[in-house]
């Protein structure tokens, strides 16, 4: 994904049942007081749980897109980097529902994110 990348998301393993990618904290993605900015964190929630969403498209399907996204954010992140884990909840014909945790790197929860992707069908 190129927005992805842009960002600096590395990508840490992925599977059917999930997928793993972090974020380094760095101030030019902080907001006032040097916390990592919350669309930081989102975009890298989205980037994961789409890729999770992904691996589950069966095989008509050209895509996925994020149509809902819903965080609870939990603590701020001032240092080092941020894991997030996604994992499916739900796989239909027409959705599919990742959830993400996100992880410091003293391993404790900053957000939780529940997504939908719409699979595209050409």
């Amino acid at each position: 994904m190129p927005f992805a990348r842009a960002l600096g998301i590395e990508l840490l393993g992925a599977s059917g049942e999930e997928v793993q990618a972090r974020l380094g904290w760095s101030e030019d993605r902080c907001t006032a007081g040097g916390v990592l900015h919350g669309g930081a964190l989102m975009a890298l929630a989205d980037s994961t749980g789409g890729m999770c969403a992904s691996l589950h498209l069966p095989p008509d399907a050209s895509g996925t897109t994020t149509v809902e996204s819903k965080t609870n954010f939990l603590r701020a992140v001032r240092d080092r980097h941020v894991v997030a884990t996604s994992r499916p909840l739900h796989v239909g014909r027409t959705v599919i529902v990742v959830e993400t945790e996100l992880r410091d790197a003293e391993d404790r929860l900053v957000a939780k994110v529940t997504q939908t992707q719409l699979v595209l069908r050409p």
